[in-house]
């Protein structure tokens, strides 16, 4: 076994490196394509979710493996190598079984034990076999995964560590409230109608939510999501489909929306967001990218000037700066002031005080103009550095600057519009977060929420179940590797048998049938025999780690031809694949 996978996920890379690495359906398909004309590889499938993108292979060398399956991922990502290498983990052999295994049942997910990636994975592997990327060790790898995570979920509690995302995320947008009770009434409306967003649409019905909007691209596939809402018969929840051009219209009436969708851009900008629930509350912009500080919507729809939130401005300064306790040591001018702010606000500010501004103030030579600032006197910072060397001379070290008190922030309103987004890369603005008066939940908010929950004590029962199932898997794979030799050896054991039957005719023509019949299988009972005890401990012997080099052992002392070992074995691929195909 040559398994390799490279990959990165949300625990090995920021949800911004992900967001611009994801593949859509294309770009896999690409990448599979590429991964099996590059010369290292001869088996390939992507494992693409939320919060994971990893390429396994079968290779034939390691390093050269690595190299290439990183350069194909940074290329149909879109990401630089340079750039993507930092983030990338790298799994072989019995590792990489083992990591695949652990996702399957959901030890590496964001949410511990969510389900999902099951179906995930049985939909790389679908793709892999349509585009016949997978051979024999992929078929058998993924499939293996599939029925060990199905075997953790059945004989453990992994379930209770953790649910979906889609209710993982619900309970963040609830606040870790009761989702049924948050949920009881409210008008959903579900952007997308793949797996992500069916699944949340029917979670949403079964909380009670009073209606569900369903929107999507393919309009046919969200009108059949929305019958299958109105049929189920654990809910009685109205349902109806819509186009994607109908989502402003109807993201101003719902109370929740659930984004998840294959869009390469935003689904819903913040401008949208805040234009949708302008009407049901005053929306404060708190500095949103792209959005206009400092304004506000009432009631009325009429914006007006929001309170200055400073202690007062400097001369000159071109910014509302943000209020800081003034102490000794610090200024308003300071990091804590600046904290937040979009990078034009901060390239104007650095430009002011580029100009001359200093700590507490502007310094200016006498005559100057109000308002203007003149080139720093050096003079108050030669003071300052004589007076602190002098402290330090003192007491023996630089004394500790006090901090200011940290400034409290004005009360938010409570959300009216709360906002769910499943989708990688991101299909709401993320500068939604600033929005007063709406919550949004997405994949970020979702890592940072999961970081420090709790493991239920099933998580070891689970891992106990991947470590045998990972060793039971290396030892069938390695029992397998040997066994067209073994077959190869048997067959010439055969031959020769027949050879020496034949040479047995030519010497007794008038050999009848009974006695030839005896003989033949009387020779036949010992080549078995004379074979049944090497080829048994061999395959025992070549199932333990590091056996793989008992075949060539068996090849070279009988001097098999590798051919017909080869052979063996394309059969073999044959017959499975067959045996695939009509399952």
């Amino acid at each position: 076994m040559s398994l390799l996978v490279v990959g990165l996920s949300h625990r090995s890379a920021p949800v911004s490196v992900l967001e611009r690495a994801s593949l859509n359906a294309d770009a896999q398909v690409k990448l599979l394509q590429d991964t099996v004309a590059a010369e290292p590889a001869t088996e390939a499938a992507v494992l693409a979710t939320c919060n994971r993108i990893e390429l396994y292979a079968d290779v034939d060398k390691f390093h050269a493996g690595v190299a290439e399956l990183s350069t194909l991922l940074a290329q149909h990502s879109g990401v630089g190598l340079e750039e993507l290498t930092p983030y990338l983990y790298v799994h072989y052999e019995d590792r990489a079984v083992h990591h695949l295994f652990s996702v399957a049942c959901g030890l590496d997910s964001m949410v511990v034990g969510e389900g999902q990636i099951l179906g995930q994975i049985k939909d790389s592997l679908a793709r892999a076999q349509d585009l016949h990327s997978a051979g024999r060790l992929l078929n058998d790898l993924f499939q293996q995964a599939l029925r060990v995570g199905k075997r953790a979920h059945s004989e453990t509690g992994i379930d209770r560590a953790g649910q979906s995302l889609v209710t993982f995320g619900l309970e963040q947008l609830a606040q870790g409230g009761d989702i049924q009770e948050w949920a009881r009434g409210k008008t959903a409306l579900v952007i997308g109608a793949g797996s992500m967003s069916s699944l949340a649409a029917a979670t949403l019905a079964r909380a009670g939510v009073a209606e569900v909007v369903v929107a999507n691209r393919t309009f046919d596939r969200a009108e059949r999501l929305a019958r299958i809402l109105m049929e189920g018969d654990d809910t009685d929840v109205a349902a109806r489909a819509v186009p994607m051009e109908s989502v402003p219209a109807e993201l101003t009436r719902a109370d929740v929306a659930v984004s998840c969708t294959g869009a390469t851009g935003l689904v819903l900008t913040a401008e949208a967001v805040a234009a949708a629930a302008e009407g049901r509350t005053a929306v404060l912009w708190e500095q949103a990218d792209g959005a206009e500080p400092g304004r506000t919507a009432g009631p009325d729809g009429q914006r007006g000037n929001l309170p200055a939130t400073s202690l007062g401005n400097e001369d000159g300064c071109p910014l509302d700066l943000t209020s800081v306790q003034s102490t000794a040591g610090f200024s308003v001018l300071g990091e804590a002031a600046v904290a937040g702010m979009a990078a034009a606000d901060l390239e104007q500010h650095a430009a002011w005080v580029d100009n001359g501004a200093v700590g507490g103030g502007a310094q200016r030579t006498a005559g100057a103009r109000p308002g203007t600032i003149d080139p720093l006197d050096p003079a108050p910072d030669a003071d300052a550095i004589a007076a602190l060397a002098a402290t330090a001379a003192a007491v023996g070290r630089i004394p500790e600057r006090r901090r200011p008190e940290p400034v409290e922030e004005p009360p938010r309103p409570q959300p009216v519009l709360f906002l769910l987004d499943l989708a990688m890369p991101r299909d709401i603005d993320a500068a939604v977060h600033r929005l007063a008066g709406v919550r949004l939940v997405d994949i970020e908010s979702l890592a940072e929420a999961s970081a420090g929950a709790p493991m239920a004590a099933d998580v070891d029962q689970v891992r106990r179940i991947v470590s045998d199932e990972v060793a039971a898997f290396g030892a069938a794979l390695r029992a397998a590797h040997i066994t067209p030799t073994v077959v190869a050896l048997r067959t010439m054991a055969a031959d020769v048998v027949a050879g020496e039957i034949a040479r047995l005719d030519g010497r007794l023509p008038g050999l009848d049938d009974k006695h030839r019949a005896e003989i033949t299988q009387t020779v036949r009972r010992v080549v078995d025999k004379l074979l049944h005890a090497p080829t048994v401990r061999v395959k025992q012997l070549a199932a333990e780690p590091g056996g793989a080099g008992y075949a060539d052992a068996l090849r070279t002392l009988f001097d098999l031809d590798p051919e017909t070992v080869a052979a063996v074995s394309r059969a073999e691929d044959s017959t499975t694949e067959k045996n695939r195909g009509s399952a």
